[in-house]
């Protein structure tokens, strides 16, 4: 059981990136939309590359949105619309009449003028409350037919038959004109104002229920098509009938093939394709970034950044697949260069819009669109922590998005004309969403513990707080560490390493030296040595130590973890040799381990870089009349003693690197103890 414990848990790497790559594959399975693929690709007003096709089922041809939304708007324009007549408010007015009458015309003193005056008034009151009037006005067609609703019955009469106030004036002014009360009208007219209430208004309810009623019955489909009809011969344009009817033949094919019965199958093909894609991802990062690859946090952190994209972009298209390109799937590559660098960022973007291809509607035009842009977006950016160029960046991958988008557009149209402006918009909002990488690298960096080229850039400041003080306590090593950083800097740029990581590391690499910083040589004055007073060993553990303070200073001060590797890897498991001869003088039993430097050695080529910088540089303050051929036997010498201690021996280097690194040394050793003429008094 012991055995079998141990065995697993020197898999653990393994086991957990066989994890990983099951979850990514399952997580983005699960996310697609569900519904089968059609198995041919056409588009608008190209020919038709395959053979024959003929129709494999009975399907019905579906109606394109414009046909729908037409007789739709001729359904909503022609529905009859209900009003409702308030019987109570008519009866009352008509009750009420006779009362007010008495108060209005008094001047009515004969009782035959006055019952005739008063029949009068009560046909014309009968006659503005025949149809009612309305509360308030519509923008119906006076001859728009409507029901009239007025208890149990509804009859049906035309809009303008129901009197509104304007109406209702006119009416009751026209009426009392033509009539032998003339002279009596302002009397008529300030009884009809106080009896005439509005009393007919609009069901609105009732008429948005038959509108929907009436909607429903609309059809989706005009026609069919019998199996094994031919629907379009190969060569055919796409246009007109024959689109239509491919797009309802696709549509018929993706809901009748995602059923309960093959929906297991479906979903394998899917895991399957989707696994493929991941793995070709894996085994580039296994093959090519070795160093990656086995950092499960960097490979964990690829695989989320493309289970983000994919999440992102399969929510759009759930639930507006119109607004696709508004999704800026560029900040996949650039995230990816700035951790990484460009071959990764643009094999895991392609990787990406592959998988994307499956769920997005129009899948080439989409995956040759991204791919062009993310190879412009790896080709255009450099040194992103400039931020001038990834603005200059943002506005060539908008461009590129858009020539690509309006060369489709005249091939599929065979014009420029009807181009959608909506979409252009939506590529210039996904190039201002780009600018979101600057805070997303941060919020990264912060949640995976990854450094990228901005933070190194504001790390390389010499006037940050941790390198002032380094250059306030131990001034010594301060000028030493600047020296090492441009030795490092040049030999990295020569083997096309990380020169900027490079460079970090060399000016934070002797931070621990500010603890003791006179029992190191480069901060000693020239009264005396502070090591004359203590024993070999001490001395020792007093040099070996600032590897450790080194550390403890570093995580101090939160400098990333990529930085303290540096700092714990910039002597390996070299030996302090001056005290170790020094103390086998007296005692030859000295154990070597005592004298030691704890490790690691160097694991990346730019650790390997510093670790070399660092001696040479050190080593060549003790040079005394140095020549061209001295500097060359002297960096010889240092270098071939820490290949034979076997420092470089996990470092991903290879003997052509080291040569190169040599003669950077020896060039700029050259030119740094290259003594001028002596010019005369």
């Amino acid at each position: 059981m012991n055995s079998f414990l141990n065995k697993l848990y020197k898999k653990q790497s393994l086991i957990y990136r066989i994890f990983l790559f099951i979850c990514t594959a399952i997580l983005i399975v699960y996310l697609f939309p569900k519904g089968g693929i059609f198995k041919y690709e056409f588009a608008k007003g190209k020919p038709w590359q395959y053979e024959n096709l003929y129709a494999p089922f009975d399907f019905a041809i579906a109606k394109t949105e414009t046909e729908i939304e037409a007789e739709k708007k001729r359904i909503n324009d022609n529905v009859i619309p209900y009003f409702e007549y308030d019987t109570v408010i008519a009866n009352t007015a008509k009750e009420s009449y006779d009362k007010s009458f008495a108060n209005y015309l008094k001047t009515l003193n004969q009782s035959s003028s006055r019952d005739q005056a008063k029949l009068f008034g009560r046909i014309l009151l009968n006659d503005i409350y025949r149809h009612g009037i309305l509360q308030e006005t519509y923008s119906y067609n006076d001859q728009r037919q409507i029901f009239l609703n007025k208890g149990n019955t509804a009859e049906a009469i035309t809009y303008s038959q129901i009197l509104t106030p304007v109406m209702l004036t006119r009416i009751i002014n026209s009426r009392i004109d033509k009539s032998e009360y003339v002279k009596f009208k302002s009397d008529f007219v300030a009884l009809f104002y106080d009896l005439i209430k509005p009393n007919v208004r609009l069901n609105q309810k009732l008429t948005e229920s038959t509108l929907e009623i009436e909607l429903e019955k609309v059809l989706t489909t005009r026609g069919g098509v019998s199996r094994g009809s031919r629907i379009i011969a190969k060569g055919e344009v796409v246009e007109g009938d024959k689109l239509q009817i491919l797009t309802s033949l696709k549509a018929e094919y993706e809901s009748q093939v995602w059923s309960d019965k093959n929906f297991y199958w479906i979903v394998l093909g899917y895991c399957l394709l989707v696994s493929l894609a991941l793995m070709m991802l894996l085994l580039f990062i296994r093959k090519y970034r070795p160093d990656i690859y086995d950092n499960n946090t960097q490979v964990t952190f690829i695989f989320f950044n493309v289970l983000f994209m994919v999440l992102i972009t399969t929510l759009v298209v759930t639930y507006t697949s119109d607004y696709i390109y508004v999704v800026p799937l560029c900040i996949l590559p650039l995230i990816l260069k700035a951790f990484f660098d460009s071959r990764l960022g643009l094999f895991t973007h392609v990787i990406t819009v592959l998988i994307l291809g499956f769920v997005v509607p129009n899948s080439y035009e989409y995956t040759f669109l991204q791919i062009i842009t993310g190879i412009v977006t790896i080709l255009t950016i450099s040194e992103s922590f400039k931020r001038a160029n990834l603005f200059i960046s943002v506005g060539q991958i908008t461009l590129i998005y858009i020539l690509a988008y309006i060369a489709f557009h005249v091939i599929h149209e065979g014009s420029i004309a009807n181009v959608d402006w909506v979409t252009i918009v939506l590529f210039v909002i996904s190039g201002f969403a780009t600018l979101i990488v600057h805070p997303l690298i941060y919020a990264y960096e912060k949640i995976f513990g990854l450094i990228s080229d901005v933070s190194l850039l504001e790390l390389s400041d010499t006037n940050s707080i941790l390198l002032k003080e380094l250059s306030n306590k131990a001034p010594g090593t301060f000028h030493h560490s600047l020296n090492v950083a441009n030795i490092a800097e040049a030999a990295a740029n020569e083997i096309g390493a990380n020169a900027m990581l490079v460079r970090v590391g060399a000016l934070y690499h002797d931070i621990g030296k500010m603890i003791n910083p006179t029992y190191y040589t480069e901060n000693q004055s020239a009264s005396g040595n502070a090591h004359d007073v203590l024993s070999p060993k001490e001395s020792a553990k007093i040099i070996i130590d600032h590897v450790i303070r080194g550390v403890e200073i570093a995580k101090k001060y939160n400098l990333p973890d990529r930085v303290i590797d540096f700092i714990r890897t910039h002597h390996g498991t070299s030996t302090v040799y001056y005290f170790y001869a020094k103390e086998k003088e007296s005692n030859e039993n000295v154990n070597i381990e005592d004298f030691q430097y704890p490790g690691p050695r160097p694991f990346s080529k730019e650790t390997a870089i510093l670790m070399m910088s660092d001696s040479v540089e050190a080593a060549s303050k003790s040079l005394k009349n140095p020549t061209s051929s001295l500097i060359d036997t002297f960096v010889e010498k240092i270098i071939t003693k820490q290949m034979e201690d076997n420092q470089f021996l996990n470092a991903n280097i290879t003997f052509k690197e080291i040569q190169q690194i040599k003669k950077v040394f020896k060039r700029k050793l050259t030119n740094i103890y290259h003594l001028r003429i002596e010019y005369p008094e």
